[in-house]
């Protein structure tokens, strides 16, 4: 199953009005990361950034005044995507924008059936919260030192990372090996974890009198008893 775990930077809050300026993606197949990935910076035209927004991404009109516009990138997203599904944080937010860009063109927009809003699961698998992505990097141990500001490529990654613990990919790893004490090291996310053996084995349960008792009731089933092909 091939996902795209994606991020929006944009102009502000408002997808009709307001513009997608980044967009950030990582590819999982099978929920392991590809290695592939796509980030582009997009020319909003004559939308400004909102104050607010800069606030949060740091992304200035400046900046943007020579990057691509939407149009001119939009065959480039839609090929990176292909048929996959699109995973993001708040999706509903991230699709909304990239619907009305996809509307502005006249192409038709991601159903809700090719989307996966991550936070959803986390307030499932969470529901006390809280559940930004920067309290389940913290949660899940991710770490996010470096995350000063958004942005959309480095959001995709660490979602990612917190995707693939939510759904429990890592699992996949589980295993036994034989320890070198004579136990079993069961491979656990948090190290390992040792079962020890007994030096000798526990003392037979049945007593003399029970097993001759068991040997005399086979004895008269018969050949055919079931019994007989574990007897000595």
């Amino acid at each position: 199953m091939r996902e795209i775990i994606f991020d929006t930077e944009t102009t502000g809050l408002d997808s009709r009005e307001d513009r997608v300026i980044e967009i950030g993606g990582v590819e999982l197949e099978n929920q392991f990361p590809t290695g592939r990935t796509i980030h582009l910076y997009i020319n909003p035209a004559d939308r400004k950034v909102h104050p607010d927004a800069l606030a949060v991404h740091g992304i200035t009109d400046e900046f943007l005044k020579d990057k691509p516009s939407f149009a001119e990138v939009a065959d480039q997203i839609l090929d990176f995507f292909g048929d996959a599904r699109w995973v993001a944080h708040n999706a509903t937010f991230d699709i909304g924008f990239i619907n009305a860009e996809f509307e502005r063109l006249g192409l038709p927009p991601i159903v809700n059936e090719r989307v996966t809003d991550t936070l959803a699961l986390a307030r499932r698998k969470h529901p006390m919260g809280p559940n930004s992505l920067d309290a389940l990097c913290r949660r899940y141990g991710i770490d996010n030192s470096h995350r000063a500001k958004h942005g959309a490529l480095l959001d995709s990654e660490l979602l990612a990372e917190v995707y693939i613990e939510m759904i429990g990919g890592r699992q996949a790893a589980l295993g036994l090996v034989t320890s070198e004490i004579g136990g079993l090291t069961v491979e656990a996310d948090d190290g390992p974890i040792i079962v020890m053996q007994r030096e000798r084995p526990l003392r037979p349960r049945l007593t003399e009198t029970e097993l001759a008792a068991h040997a005399a009731l086979v004895s008269k089933i018969g050949v055919k008893a079931i019994w007989v092909k574990y007897s000595g």
